[in-house]
């Protein structure tokens, strides 16, 4: 049998992830699975985010099963209490002689952009200024939906590959981001110093459903769908909409463009399960709050969709009887998983 999809062996460990969104984690212990890690979540006395390895030295009972005192995490099984940094700061059975080896792994966490990231690496690579930029985040101009979170079941690269692929929405999305032009007009293919954008222009169509009313022009537009995904598991979905003739790739942008940018982060959670995190921003009608609300439903709509499709996706890879095959417009998915794959095998030398 053909082996599976490249990429699929393995995680890139040396990168910063989403782990929740930061209202997630609060003053309570929160236990998740990232990576195939068990991981215990709370925040310190100041509000500082903390992630500890989920399992005491003794006899691995999950710290998510103790309780927090201060700014660290108590055992319910006899008490050891571990700090931040993972150490050992009180043992009460033996106080006066301390396990030398109870310790558990520190994760580096932090804030950004609403959401709790984590290095999943060595905490002495971590770099703060790797987590991504988001540009105009703070900028009153532009509007921001709420922060999505769902979890699909299904490998996370899964979800890559469906982020890499315009044509989807075609058959998947038929009320919302589907549009004339998106079933078979020619895609472009571009790699970047750390990913992969799959794009094209359709001119002078109808907008999509999910559009129509946030536009300042129509019925027909020109579009860009921009769909790129960096490593490790980062995607950015911009749709741009001009007045028609306004649009095109030897074009620079027009003033009149609306532009919408779907940030999405996924997180592995094993080779089977994954975590989607997303946030859409825009840069017209900032203040339109009920606006945000329905393009939040309406995203959450779609994502719906492609969980369906993706989990049964995962059903068939996994139990396939017969091979499976590549289509052109898998072209810039089978680049970012090559990618991958060599980023794996060169952080594993």
């Amino acid at each position: 049998m053909r082996p599976d999809l490249i990429g699929s062996e393995g995680f890139l460990r040396d990168c910063w992830y989403v782990a929740g969104r930061s209202e997630d984690i609060g003053r309570e212990l929160t236990a998740r699975m990232i990576m195939g890690d068990e991981i215990v979540f709370f925040r310190g006395e100041s509000g500082e985010p903390i992630a500890l390895e989920d399992a005491c030295p003794h006899r691995k009972l999950p710290l998510s099963r103790g309780k927090i005192e201060g700014s660290n995490v108590v055992c319910g099984y006899h008490g050891l209490t571990f700090d931040c940094t993972g150490e050992c700061v009180i043992a009460p059975t033996q106080l006066d002689n301390p396990p030398r080896r109870a310790a558990v792994h520190s994760y580096p966490v932090e804030d950004r952009w609403g959401f709790l990231w984590i290095w999943m690496g060595a905490p002495a690579k971590a770099s703060r200024d790797d987590i991504i930029s988001i540009p105009n985040f703070d900028n009153p101009d532009w509007g921001k939906t709420p922060k999505g979170a769902m979890q699909m079941a299904c490998h996370y690269l899964y979800i890559i590959d469906n982020l890499l692929d315009p044509s989807h929405v075609a058959w998947v999305h038929l009320t919302s981001f589907a549009g004339a032009g998106t079933d078979s007009r020619p895609l472009d293919l571009e790699e970047t110093e750390n990913g992969v954008i799959v794009s094209r222009w359709i001119s002078d169509e109808p907008a999509p459903p999910y559009y129509q009313s946030m536009l300042p022009f129509g019925p027909h537009c020109d579009r860009k769908q921009h769909y790129e995904c960096r490593l490790p598991s980062t995607a950015i979905n911009m749709s741009v909409y001009t007045p028609t003739g306004e649009g095109g790739a030897d074009k620079p942008l027009s003033p009149n463009a609306f532009v919408n940018i779907s940030y999405n982060f996924i997180t592995p959670i094993d080779d089977q399960n994954a975590m989607y995190f997303w946030f859409q921003h825009r840069n017209m009608h900032a203040d339109d709050a009920a606006l945000s609300d329905r393009m939040f439903d309406g995203a959450l709509m779609a994502f719906n969709e492609d969980k369906d499709v993706l989990e049964q996706v995962q059903r068939g890879m996994a139990t396939r009887k017969t091979p499976y095959l590549n289509l052109g417009l898998d072209a810039g998915a089978m680049r970012f998983r090559t990618r991958i794959a060599r980023a794996i095998k060169e952080t594993a030398a």
